[in-house]
């Protein structure tokens, strides 16, 4: 045991993904043509990330998947290979130069049928998923869209997932720029703000992970 989260070098890293990480060729492949062709890639979860995905919603018996931030694919692939035949990941994006990219490889991996896009702004689709009664339907979602609008994306997820769902908000620790004071742009704000008010809300139940570029868990009430 240590009463410190040890920090991951690069070798212990390739270790990690060699010893936990059970990634089909396909999304290998995605990743890898991520990396190698936008300068964007950064914005990409890491593999193991998108095991633990696998793996979280794999015990929580998910059906029901709803992704703010779809970029190339590759956590949404994750979700859906998590889920039962009869299982939906509902993704929402703005960006078709990079969900062309996710489409391209949900059709290589006959994942079609389990994931559906929508091209639009975030806040209206999931105002029409209000709309249409749709709330406390999904057993999970995740966040990883424009950081100004999270407060909003976590409101509307805690109206569409059901009680005992899981919300997981990506980038919570922002390259370490949360706890920088000087810091004061608008995307390093909206983070704080945030994990403030998650930290304070009585309406669920959180882990923070240092995961990635910081990971938050809330499991609501």
């Amino acid at each position: 045991m240590s009463a410190h989260t040890l920090q991951i070098t690069p070798a212990l890293e390739n270790y990690l993904h060699e010893h936990s990480v059970q990634e089909p060729p396909l999304l290998k492949a995605l990743r890898d043509e991520t990396l190698a062709t936008l300068e964007a890639a950064p914005m990409q979860i890491s593999p193991e990330q998108g095991q633990f995905f696998r793996f979280l919603l794999k015990t929580i018996n998910a059906k029901k998947a709803l992704e703010i931030g779809t970029f190339t694919g590759y956590s949404s692939i994750c979700m859906a290979l998590a889920l039962p035949d009869d299982g939906h990941v509902t993704c929402c994006d703005l960006s078709y130069d990079w969900t062309r990219m996710a489409v391209k490889y949900w059709d290589k991996m006959n994942l079609n049928e389990k994931i559906t896009l929508h091209l639009a702004p975030a806040i209206d689709t999931l105002q029409s998923f209000i709309d249409n009664n749709l709330q406390n339907t999904y057993d999970f979602a995740f966040i990883d869209a424009d950081k100004p609008n999270y407060a909003n994306y976590y409101e509307y997820c805690l109206q569409l997932v059901r009680p005992g769902g899981i919300i997981a908000v990506d980038n919570v620790l922002w390259g370490g720029e949360v706890i920088n004071p000087d810091n004061h742009n608008e995307n390093t704000c909206a983070i704080r703000e945030l994990n403030q008010k998650i930290a304070n809300d009585p309406r669920v139940t959180i882990c923070m992970l240092p995961m990635g570029d910081g990971l938050t868990l809330a499991l609501k009430k």
